[in-house]
């Protein structure tokens, strides 16, 4: 069989998925590109082309510069906080002790919920009125009074990042995990009966052998982070005074609430621009780093 039937075999085989994609990613992209370099709104013309100046708008007005501040926080804290609770709960669960099956099971709960359940619990925990927080807090004497957690704009950011941690910080955890289990034993001894302290073990025995998957844990949640958009939109909508107000809600309101298709549709690219290079740059990083391993 020749290698051009075998070239022409595959393509024919893949044809029925590159329609799909075509269909469902490659026309609308196309069309969101277009919307972008007019005016139009959400409902009636269709809008004369402006260029770039939705870009522009965009790119200079301080609405984008704020929430693009409060999301790259909002992406770097939750990210390191879920990395550092991650590995040490996979430390944790990787000893033998009584119930680690168990407790092993019970940590995937916080994951394995949809994010509109998490952020509808928390939500309630932070209730102002009767929340579990504010209860727990008084009771402990910490606080002589509640508070709206999610009403305050020096707090409502923390406490997303708190809920956000809760439900992912799981999967990194898994992730961890899984590669404690390929730490040869026999190093592990030998680095015990060296003398070696639980934090000399851990830098130079352990952790090379979770810099790569933590790599890609660090990834995933880190673009996932970038473009958050559900969690904070069911606690808070961006609010208290667009304190929590991300790109991906920013988006929304410019597309939806203000009707501005046109440059809602910019705003849109900017945010896929960016997430795309910071896919890219991490990328080129785990790349390196599984260079460096092998």
């Amino acid at each position: 069989m020749s290698g051009t039937w075998l070239t022409t075999r595959a393509w024919l085989l893949m044809l029925p998925l590159l329609v799909v994609m075509i269909s469902v990613i490659g026309w609308p992209l196309v069309d969101t590109v277009g919307l972008s370099f007019t005016d139009a709104k959400l409902v009636g013309t269709e809008g004369s082309f402006v260029g770039i100046d939705n870009y522009a708008k965009m790119l200079s007005g301080s609405n984008f510069q704020r929430t693009l501040i409060t999301t790259a926080w909002f992406a770097i804290v939750s990210v390191a906080a879920e990395m550092v609770i991650g590995v040490l709960a996979a430390l944790l669960l990787n000893q033998q002790f009584r119930g680690r099956t168990a407790l092993r099971a019970l940590m995937i709960l916080p994951w394995a919920l949809p994010t509109v359940v998490n952020a509808t619990l928390w939500r309630l925990i932070y209730n102002p009125e009767y929340g579990a927080l504010n209860a727990a807090l008084t009771q402990l004497g910490l606080l002589d009074a509640y508070r709206s957690w999610l009403g305050e704009p020096g707090t409502a950011l923390a406490a997303l990042i708190v809920a956000d941690c809760w439900k992912n910080f799981p999967l990194v955890a898994l992730i961890a995990l899984a590669a404690l289990q390929a730490v040869p034993r026999d190093i592990t001894t030998a680095s015990l009966v060296d003398g070696a302290g639980a934090f000399a073990r851990f830098r130079f025995v352990i952790l090379p052998y979770l810099a790569g998957p933590l790599m890609v844990a660090l990834v995933l949640r880190t673009i996932e982070a970038f473009k958050v958009f559900d969690i904070i939109w069911v606690m808070t909508r961006g609010g208290p005074a667009n304190s929590t107000r991300t790109l991906s809600i920013l988006v929304y309101q410019e597309a939806f609430s203000f009707q501005r298709a046109g440059s809602g549709a910019s705003l849109a690219l900017i945010v896929t621009l960016l997430v795309t290079l910071l896919a890219a740059g991490y990328a080129a990083l785990v790349r390196k780093t599984a260079g460096s391993a092998a």
